[in-house]
């Protein structure tokens, strides 16, 4: 267990608090529709396009995890029957990564949420987080839960518990710079420096 206080984090490496939420019964939604020129699809993707829409999405919040497996795991999670693909495109061009993991019994978790740039601000995320507790909410699921951490957009923690999520456990994880071990570029994520 840590003291209190501060604690150095190595050189070449990256800190970060994470917080874990979930809910116990789907939230209450209010009808929104989507945008003009913007469609929601589910989407059986393949490596690339899964890899295009995770760096575009990703990139600027140090989304690394899905980096460092090689293709062949990223197939097999991607492929699993248990879980489920989303998106929302504009001008034929995909925009958003909403991931469904049900591969836990009686949980559903939010394995990925997110937008490009182009759609930040839109009004597609809540409408994305709409269809998310939606499809969420199956036969036999009991729980929906989600983590964010320091490094993601700094209001993501606070659109979580406006969509219904609760905090309820806070973790510091500590890991390899994903700029310095070259599964990010170098100018990734410039809101956290890299420190070698």
């Amino acid at each position: 267990m840590l003291s209190d206080g501060l604690h150095d984090v190595p050189t070449g490496k990256v800190a970060m608090v994470v917080t874990h939420l979930q809910m116990m019964a789907p939230a209450p939604l209010r009808d929104l529709a989507l945008p003009d020129g913007i469609t929601f699809r589910q989407v059986q993707p393949d490596v690339d396009w899964y890899r295009d829409v995770f760096d575009r999405v990703g990139t600027p919040w140090l989304w690394y995890g899905r980096r460092k497996i090689d293709d062949a795991a990223l197939k097999a999670e991607i492929s699993d029957p248990k879980v489920s693909i989303f998106t929302l495109a504009r001008n034929g061009q995909d925009e958003a990564l909403l991931e469904l993991d049900f591969r836990k019994d009686g949980e559903c978790e939010l394995a990925y949420f997110g937008l490009t740039n182009k759609l930040i601000g839109s009004g597609a995320g809540r409408y994305l987080m709409n269809q998310a507790i939606r499809l969420a909410w199956v036969d036999g699921v009991k729980r929906f839960h989600v983590h964010t951490c320091t490094f993601d957009s700094p209001q993501a923690l606070d659109f979580y518990i406006r969509s219904g999520f609760t905090p309820y456990r806070r973790q510091v994880e500590i890991d390899d710079d994903p700029r310095l071990a070259k599964v990010l570029p170098e100018h990734a994520a410039p809101h956290v420096p890299v420190i070698d």
